[in-house]
């Protein structure tokens, strides 16, 4: 099937819908001594519901068909979500990468790594203690003149680095038990958050290529196959649901002012004992089908104002859009 199809189907309701509203105010102002003078002639209308994905892809299954009555969150059709399912999971993968690097930069070294610094600032303080020793061997040797000035010289540099080694050792060691710098975790965080983000909308491109009935009526129409490829956007399955079926009748001016917006109708329809009651909900603020002459007694008499009327869903279930009806407004 073709996208000029369903076009060329909705191009031919909405013709045929126009034919009607032409017969109907043809009837009226040429026929109106053949019908009742509490009635008003008009048809069904139907606003369908266009159920599409926002993403491309190719029909892989079409669960319904014309005529299927289906209920709110029932299967309707699935596209092709192959690249969806992959980017969804590079996505988790990459959020998993982020949370475990967000969980590392808040620990400090490995222990074995702690032991190997414990034990190398065990070493320099041995060679603290030994170099101090022997400064002050040296010390009291010059005091006696039994050393030179070089030999204590080079034994005070061998203490001083000892000992400089040691703070600096014992600084690693303290560095290493605590974990990054605060800029270093929030930017971690930053990131894993970022993940979270692009996660939640890999999972949600992947759950728009299978598309559910927002709401419950008939299958008015599908307008792909399975295996053609529909655009973003374009609509696969048109949805009737019964409450968004009305009638639209049309009005003589010299009545118009007797209707509301709230009143009770019934509603006429061949092959049908019962009428179906309704109320109004819409008047026309503009006449329809205005003659383009100034208004005169006789040209008033051809106005007639549009009206709308809705029903109970379980009594709108059984009209059907372009059906011609009889309508009775009742005070």
């Amino acid at each position: 099937m073709t996208d000029s199809t369903p076009r060329h189907r909705r191009s031919l309701s909405r013709l045929f819908a126009g034919m009607g509203g032409v017969l109907i105010l043809l009837s009226q102002t040429a026929g109106c001594s053949s019908q009742d003078s509490d009635r008003v002639q008009g048809y069904v209308e139907g606003e369908y519901v266009y159920v599409s994905s926002p993403l491309a892809g190719t029909v892989q299954t079409l669960s319904v068909r014309r005529g299927d009555q289906v209920s709110a969150g029932m299967p309707l059709f699935t596209l092709d979500d192959a690249p969806e399912k992959a980017a969804r999971d590079e996505a988790e993968r990459k959020l998993a990468m982020n949370r475990a690097n967000w969980e590392d930069v808040k620990k400090g070294k490995r222990p074995t790594e702690i032991e190997s610094m414990e034990a190398q600032l065990n070493q320099a303080k041995a060679a603290l203690k030994l170099s101090e020793e022997i400064k002050d061997r040296q010390e009291a040797l010059f005091r006696s003149n039994a050393a030179s000035k070089e030999e204590l010289d080079r034994a005070r540099s061998a203490f001083n680095q000892d000992r400089q080694r040691a703070t600096q050792l014992a600084a690693d060691l303290a560095t290493a038990r605590l974990g990054s710098r605060e800029d270093q975790i929030a930017a971690a965080d930053a990131n894993v958050r970022a993940a979270e983000a692009v996660l939640a909308k890999a999972e949600w491109d992947l759950a728009q290529k299978t598309l559910a009935a927002p709401k419950a009526g008939i299958v008015f129409d599908t307008l792909f196959w399975p295996g053609e490829f529909v655009s973003a956007g374009k609509p696969v399955v048109a949805l009737l649901p019964p409450e968004y079926v009305k009638v639209r009748a049309f009005v003589p001016e010299v009545r118009i002012g007797s209707v509301k917006v709230g009143q009770s109708a019934r509603v006429m329809v061949d092959g049908v004992a019962e009428p179906f009651v309704g109320k109004v909900i819409f008047i026309s603020p503009q006449a329809e089908y205005t003659p383009p002459v100034i208004y005169s007694r006789e040209s008033r008499a051809k106005l007639v104002f549009k009206i709308e009327i809705v029903f109970d869903p379980k009594d709108a279930a059984n009209l059907h859009p372009g059906q011609p009806v009889d309508v009775q407004l009742t005070p």
